[in-house]
């Protein structure tokens, strides 16, 4: 998969000197996640490498799953590149961590399933008992969707609506999404290919073979954890638990079954843990990003310290589970924007916490044509709003 292997060694820094004052901590944490998450000097040229690298990505918004992994490829990819890689099963998209759309590949499926299912269908099991969903209701949808996939078909959202009303379970109101939603969770379920722009379904079989050989517990807990930590580091224990959906104490085991090979930085209460990162990292000054809804950037860590002013809250997440889109210069977000689609071009609008300078609107003008270059269009820039 080409993923770096990381040192197994531990350094522990405690706060002292110029570098651990506010400021100086929260730029060199912003620095080294930058790298980390791969939008800073980014190592891998293709999908499969990058989703493997940070293990699973948000992906409820399907365009902007596709742009987040696009914007942390070496080389420049076309947004037909990604469609590819998904419909053909090199990438799947389906509910992991926390019960949420997640880009994932199709070796890590089986494992992952095995570690956060069992606490995903106990989490949901007050909202299945307000939607009359019980065991048995789950244990005949699973058997009606499974012999249905068996042949290979890819069946749509729709076709398999029918197929559980024909069968007697009704997928009336939010019953379906969680029925597909619990196959996906019993590992019965998996993404297919679109249909024009219509989701399909596959059995998780045909598109991810079953392991002779399961991957232990105490390993997949380890895995997990350094896929996160390599990836989002500096990042804490909390983060970990938040992004994985683990309970404490699993989350606790994985991380102390790599902490040897992280370095560990302490701030007040809080103990960070990252990769080790080469010698003498240059830092990019006014390097700009365009990230998606839901990015990693944002949405992997339950502290967000110092990714932006807490003034500006609302206008990145105005409520209702929403994150939007978001304009990162050095790090830290400066603003939102949102994107017009026409059929020769596409426009950016952006709605900025402050006036950029000169030199900031060159870069937000460069990281909006790498956009457009991704979707095969010309980028034209809307005015900036205050």
């Amino acid at each position: 998969m080409g993923r770096r292997d990381l040192p197994r060694r531990i350094e522990t820094v405690r706060g002292d000197g110029a570098a651990r004052t506010g400021k100086g901590f929260v730029t060199a944490l912003l620095a080294r996640r930058l790298l980390a998450q791969q939008l800073a000097r980014p190592a891998f040229a293709e999908p499969r490498d990058v989703v493997g690298w940070l293990g699973a990505v948000q992906a409820q918004d399907y365009a902007g799953a596709k742009w987040a992994v696009g914007l942390r490829l070496s080389d420049h990819i076309a947004e037909t590149a990604m469609e590819r890689a998904i419909g053909d099963g090199t990438i799947l998209r389906m509910h992991l961590m926390r019960w949420t759309w997640q880009l994932v590949l199709p070796q890590d499926v089986r494992w992952m399933l095995a570690l956060i299912a069992p606490r995903l269908v106990a989490r949901a099991a007050r909202r299945h008992r307000e939607l009359d969903l019980d065991a048995a209701t789950f244990r005949k949808s699973n058997r009606v969707l499974e012999r249905a996939l068996r042949d290979g078909r890819h069946w749509t959202r729709d076709e398999l609506a029918a197929l559980l009303d024909q069968a007697g379970i009704s997928p009336a109101k939010e019953r379906l999404s969680h029925l597909l939603g619990r196959a996906e969770i019993d590992a019965i379920l998996s993404s297919g290919a679109r249909r024009g722009k219509q989701f399909t379904y596959a059995h998780l079989d045909h598109r991810v073979p079953s392991q002779r050989t399961p991957l232990p517990r105490e390993e997949a807990l380890a895995e997990l954890a350094r896929r996160y930590f390599q990836s989002r580091g500096p990042a804490l224990l909390a983060d970990f638990m938040w992004w994985s959906g683990l309970s404490a104490s699993d989350a606790r085991a994985g991380l102390e079954a790599i902490r040897s090979s992280l370095v560990s930085e302490v701030r007040g209460s809080d103990t960070y843990f990252r990769a080790e990162l080469p010698p003498r990292v240059a830092q990019h000054k006014d390097a700009c990003h365009l990230l998606p809804a839901f990015d990693e950037y944002l949405v992997a860590y339950r502290k967000r310290e110092g990714l932006f002013d807490p003034d500006h809250a609302k206008r990145l997440n105005a409520g209702g589970g929403m994150l939007n889109p978001s304009v990162i210069l050095d790090g830290r977000v400066i603003g939102t924007w949102r994107r017009e689609l026409a059929r020769a071009d596409v426009a950016i609008a952006m709605d900025l916490f402050q006036t950029p300078t000169p030199k900031e609107q060159r870069a937000i003008a460069r990281a909006a044509k790498r956009f457009g270059s991704f979707l095969g269009v010309e980028t034209r820039m809307a005015p900036a709003r205050r």
